[in-house]
């Protein structure tokens, strides 16, 4: 069940992302998606005069020995073409599936179709998270532009450099990264954003990624929706994971889920980047169920370091295996610039 409120909130960013009475817009779910979600955002669309139609396809049973979560590479439309054709002919789609369409393998077809409107397809990704969620994190007309300053330093930049008093040092070279800035807009045909946003990450080439990193209390691992209570450290050689040390049950659980897929590729580095977004808080995980977040917020809040783990598209690997590792009080270089400082973004990205 859905309130004004929240219809409120998701028409408003629906126009920020250019929607306008006459588009035609899929609504895309699967059959575990979030229902207030879905049913969210069919109505906010209507408000503003979209012409929405509904595409539910059914959760495939799962592949892995464990649960797979917070992947951003939805399995659900399973290379359906008629489901692809229907996504790629709308000008819009509200991607409301559980993983997200941000990894899919689906995702480029649908970018390259004609919509109704005679331009190729859009897709916003709604992160699978409680509603209230949404109406927290208010919109800063400001983090566009914060965002894109950030991904500009970045692509400028040779190495990426991570430390912090705990013990993390890590070096990214960034020759042939894919560098990316998620400010939760779609920037026009064929372009895809995700809502709640505010980051700002690169995925690493092959063989540029090594050094140690130091998961520290208060440190999140999202796969778990769980704070680290006990030190966890990485060491990191030519991108892999080579060695997890720490006692107690965060580096137990760490071990134990990654060992579960059975794949080097696991191990590895997936992204790495920064969080932007002053409205996004570290601590609001500890008022959740476990099931109830999907971690968005984690992600994007201002000034952590996000080290993920898994398949990385530019590095020529894939595996369902996937950690994303929000962590605090880092400090990140682009070669000789600060842009976080001890979990603190510097003044010209706040």
């Amino acid at each position: 069940m859905t309130e004004w409120r929240f219809i409120q909130a998701f028409a408003a960013h629906f126009a920020r992302c250019g929607l306008h009475p006459g588009e035609t817009v899929a609504v895309l779910s699967e059959s575990s998606s979030r229902r207030e979600l879905v049913d969210t955002a069919r109505l906010a669309a209507q408000s503003l005069g979209g012409r929405v139609f509904d595409v539910v396809v059914p959760t495939p049973p799962s592949a892995h020995p464990v649960p797979v979560r917070s992947t951003g590479a939805s399995q659900a439309i399973a290379h359906h073409r008629a489901v692809i054709a229907a996504l790629a002919g709308s000008d819009l789609v509200i991607d409301c599936t559980v993983e997200g369409l941000l990894h899919a393998p689906e995702l480029g077809d649908i970018l390259a179709g004609a919509g109704a409107g005679g331009t190729r397809a859009r897709v916003l990704m709604i992160s699978n998270e409680r509603l209230d969620t949404f109406d927290r994190l208010q919109w800063d007309e400001d983090l566009p532009r914060r965002v894109e300053l950030g991904v500009g330093w970045l692509r400028a930049a040779h190495t990426m450099r991570v430390a912090s008093a705990a013990g993390t040092d890590l070096t990214i070279a960034l020759s042939g990264a894919l560098t990316a800035g998620s400010t939760g807009v779609t920037s026009g045909p064929g372009s895809i954003a995700h809502w709640p946003g505010g980051l700002v990450l690169a995925f690493p080439a092959e063989h540029c990624v090594s050094g140690t990193v130091v998961l520290s209390s208060g440190d999140i691992n999202l796969t778990f929706n769980r704070y680290v209570e006990r030190p966890i450290t990485l060491t990191i050689d030519d991108d892999h994971i080579v060695d997890i040390t720490g006692d107690g049950v965060d580096a137990d659980l760490f071990r134990s889920y990654l060992a579960a897929f059975g794949d080097r590729a696991s191990y590895a580095t997936s992204h790495v980047g920064w969080g932007m977004n002053p409205s996004a808080r570290w601590d609001y995980l500890e008022l959740y169920d476990h099931g109830d977040s999907w971690g968005t917020e984690a992600r994007a809040f201002a000034g952590n370091f996000l080290y993920s783990t898994g398949a990385n598209e530019n590095a020529g690997r894939f595996t369902a295996g996937h950690f994303d590792l929000p962590m605090r009080h880092c400090t990140v270089y682009l070669d000789d610039r600060p842009v976080v400082v001890e979990g603190r973004l510097v003044a010209e990205l706040c």
